[in-house]
């Protein structure tokens, strides 16, 4: 479990292509502080294992699966990337809760300089933007921002200078790609909702059903 509060910056090292996988090297100065290997560290948003690691650098392996669902096979040498250890349960919660488990992406197509925030409008599936509310959560590359505008086709968030300087969402422009990770908590919602019956009416339990019955 993660934040979404990115920790560093860290660089590609090294990719090493297998048949439809990758395994990746990241170089990094302070992140690897108290990291073990088998930890987890979240590589723009994906939780990854270290399967190796030296004094600056570590090591990941990036499945087919996370390949196909996020922008990983998309990275060059060189290229930036956010980092972020672990929650600790004594931590303060500065972001929101995200898992690390990426739902899709989604393309910048527009930015927006407004005094010192930077808008970003994001563009991706329905099936993402029916999980975006506004003024809700939402991590992009593993940052936690809030939802400042949604329509039908993309939303809308703003960074502040620190968000900017801090991660590579500073350095995206129109075009580029972002990992999404929507809102745990309102998936839950949606699948205990959805489908489930009142076992003693055998009515369906609905958006409709809990707001006749006074639940909403």
């Amino acid at each position: 479990m993660f934040t979404g509060i990115i920790e560093e910056m860290g660089k590609v090292k090294s990719i090493i292509p297998g048949p439809n996988s990758i395994k990746l090297y990241i170089e990094c100065r302070h992140i690897l502080q108290d990291v073990k290997i088998g930890d987890s560290i979240a590589v723009n948003g994906i939780c990854l294992t270290v399967t190796d690691m030296g004094e600056r650098w570590f090591c990941a392996d990036v499945m087919p699966e996370t390949i196909r669902k996020t922008n990983l096979g998309t990275l060059k040498i060189s290229g930036r990337v956010n980092l972020e250890r672990t929650l600790r349960l004594s931590d303060r919660l500065g972001g929101h809760l995200v898992n690390g488990h990426i739902d899709g992406t989604g393309t910048i197509i527009s930015t927006q300089q407004e005094d010192n925030a930077l808008w970003l409008t994001i563009e991706t599936s329905p099936e993402i933007l029916r999980y975006i509310i506004l003024k809700g959560s939402v991590a992009l590359d593993g940052t936690s921002l809030t939802i400042a505008d949604a329509d039908k086709k993309s939303f809308k968030v703003s960074l502040i200078p620190m968000t900017r300087e801090l991660t590579v969402l500073g350095i995206k422009n129109a075009g580029d790609s972002v990992n999404i990770e929507c809102d745990v908590i309102g998936k839950y919602v949606e699948k205990l909702v959805e489908g489930k019956e009142d076992p003693i009416n055998k009515k369906e339990l609905s958006i409709d059903f809990l707001k006749e019955n006074g639940f909403m």
